[in-house]
């Protein structure tokens, strides 16, 4: 394609809005433009790396024996509601009303429509396993959509559905799908760690991660170097570090429970400073509004509380701090006093506070706190379980050793359901013996626009993208110095027809512009092979740059074409 012919609008300042690497570089090489918060539209360089990012899943797909299909976005309320998730996905959810006044929704994922498919057409066991998947657009309407493509509100998915007799048969299935999200990703040439996640709104027994280590990524991931073990924080399990400090703790010695005025201290931070102890010694009582119930919760003085996994043992829609007045209201007391002795709601606990001997909490009271208080004595738990963010160093809780947190971005997806939708929605086989089974099933995404940003997150460099042959828009730009030169134009020209009849996507930067300006462009939208034709061109010598390498390395124009065939076709595989 001739540069002078293409819509490339590329830009010299970085835009105000964009805070990461993928969101400015995106916008500046005119790969895509903004319509709304949350909503881009993908220009011409920017479509193509999409489309091959897209073709790389689709081909890994049909590999691992599933069959592609297209839904659509546009979806009735009722099969929502019948497996619950109409009201579990809440305001992310875009809803309407056609004009005889029936729900719909913005497709936010399709569970429920593929499961409703399978059930109207498939009744025997001979027809399972089956494998169904989509490459279509989603819509959630997130509270805060940032970082450009990587949450927006609408973004493209590849979804695909398993199907299966029992969880054997998942088990195969969820493997396959598991080793093709593996060769999709590695083909891309992202740095992908799997992890154990928890399986949120889809529901299952079980779900795993494909996250890319980004110190942007807003997922946190924890992960053992001795033997494997690698989980997002939502999902990592903790195991309690119930070591204590004081004599009184050590002996195992219950103290008496004494009130201590606290005036105007209510941080952990000045609680250590005004006792004079470690914040090992405390205890946290957050007070949390979920759906219609307030609870309290609590963890220890140094740890933060995980709320996906108090949201998962509480069940809840929606879960959020309280504000001021419920805390009160529960309470007694202004916020930074509460605590649990005394309290009329549910009190969850997690292990290291149940562990936990003579520790000091609020005292419902404003300017008090309660010393020497201990669990059983003092107040009961309705409920002890793991509710703590794992950090640095915690426990591994496979093998012990100490664990890294690493920041990243979840591009893929995959989880069991086992029989949560089809149950839900009478999805049943016939066996050998004509008695009706649920099917087991399995669900597995991959988010094609935040893959793409994921790519140039890891990809990049100050000058601009660096695109993996794979995905690279256009895999050679050549740049003819002086285009009023026709020695130079012709042996570009030349250049330019053998690489397109050896079937290598190329670019000819016929634009009378200065060279800098040229070189600059090539940088920034990351061609990953750049031939210069400038004032050699008469001694039949081209300059040869990688995008990725420092250097330029002068060559004839024959050993040019041979180089770059032979990186393009090798990196693709051909």
């Amino acid at each position: 394609m001739r540069v002078s012919q293409m819509f490339i609008p590329t830009l010299r300042e970085v835009p105000a809005e964009a805070e990461i690497a993928s969101h400015k570089l995106m916008l500046r090489a005119g790969l895509m433009r903004k319509l709304a918060s949350g909503i881009y539209s993908f220009l011409p360089l920017g479509y193509r790396v999409f489309r091959k990012i897209e073709q790389i899943v689709r081909e890994e797909m049909d590999r691992a024996g599933a069959q592609e299909l297209i839904m659509s976005a546009l979806l009735p309320a009722e099969v929502y509601q019948a497996s619950g998730r109409w009201e579990v996905f809440g305001p992310e959810m875009f809803r309407l009303k056609d004009r005889n006044g029936r729900d719909f929704c913005l497709g936010p994922t399709h569970e429920e429509i593929f499961t409703e498919l399978v059930r109207n057409e498939t009744r025997s066991y001979r027809s399972l396993p089956m494998t169904l998947y989509q490459i279509q657009t989603k819509y959630r309407d997130e509270r805060r959509p940032r970082f450009g493509v990587m949450r927006s509100r609408e973004f493209v998915m590849k979804d695909a559905y398993s199907f299966d007799r029992d969880e054997a048969g998942l088990d195969i299935s969820y493997k396959k799908m598991h080793d093709a999200y593996c060769r999709a990703f590695d083909r891309c040439s992202l740095d992908y760690i799997v992890v154990d996640a928890d399986t949120g709104a889809m529901g299952g027994s079980g779900s795993q991660e494909f996250m890319v280590k980004s110190e942007i990524g807003e997922a946190v991931i924890a992960f053992c170097e001795a033997c494997g073990y690698a989980a997002n924080d939502e999902k990592a399990q903790c195991i309690p570090d119930n070591e204590c400090s004081s004599k009184e703790c050590v002996a195992g010695r219950e103290l008496p429970l004494e009130k201590v005025a606290t005036p105007d201290v209510k941080t952990i931070e000045d609680l250590t400073e005004f006792f004079k102890c470690s914040p090992k010694e405390f205890a946290k009582t957050l007070i949390y509004q979920a759906d219609n119930r307030v609870v309290a919760a609590m963890v220890r003085g140094d740890r933060e509380l995980n709320e996906t996994k108090l949201q998962n043992y509480l069940g809840c829609i929606e879960l959020a701090m309280a504000d001021a007045e419920t805390v009160s209201g529960v309470t007694g007391a202004a916020v930074g006093f509460a605590g649990p002795v005394g309290l009329k709601v549910e009190i969850i606990v997690d292990p290291e506070v149940a562990g936990m001997k003579n520790f000091v909490i609020g005292a419902n009271e404003t300017g008090y706190h309660l010393k020497n208080v201990n669990i059983g004595r003092d107040f009961k738990a309705s409920a002890v379980i793991d509710l703590r963010k794992i950090t640095e160093g915690d426990k591994c809780p496979k093998c012990g050793a100490p664990v890294k947190v690493a920041r990243g971005i979840e591009v893929g997806h995959i989880f069991k359901l086992g029989t949560k939708y089809s149950k839900a929605l009478g999805c049943v086989y016939l066996d050998e013996a004509g008695k009706e089974n649920p099917m087991v099933m399995g669900c597995y995404g991959i988010g094609i626009n935040r893959t793409m940003a994921a790519v140039i997150e890891q990809n990049n460099d100050e000058n601009g993208i660096i695109w993996p042959m794979s995905v690279a828009p256009y895999h050679v730009i050549i740049v003819p110095v002086n285009t009023t030169e026709p020695a130079q134009m012709e042996i570009a020209e030349k250049i330019y027809r053998d690489l397109q009849a050896a079937g290598i996507e190329v670019m000819l930067d016929d634009r009378n512009e200065r060279p800098g300006v040229k070189f600059k462009d090539a940088d920034l939208i990351g061609i990953p092979i750049r031939i210069t034709v400038g004032k050699k061109a008469g001694e039949g010598i081209v300059e040869y740059k990688q995008r990725q390498a420092a250097g330029v390395a002068d060559m004839s124009i024959e050993e040019a074409l041979v180089r770059a065939k032979n990186e393009v076709l090798e990196a693709l595989g051909r």
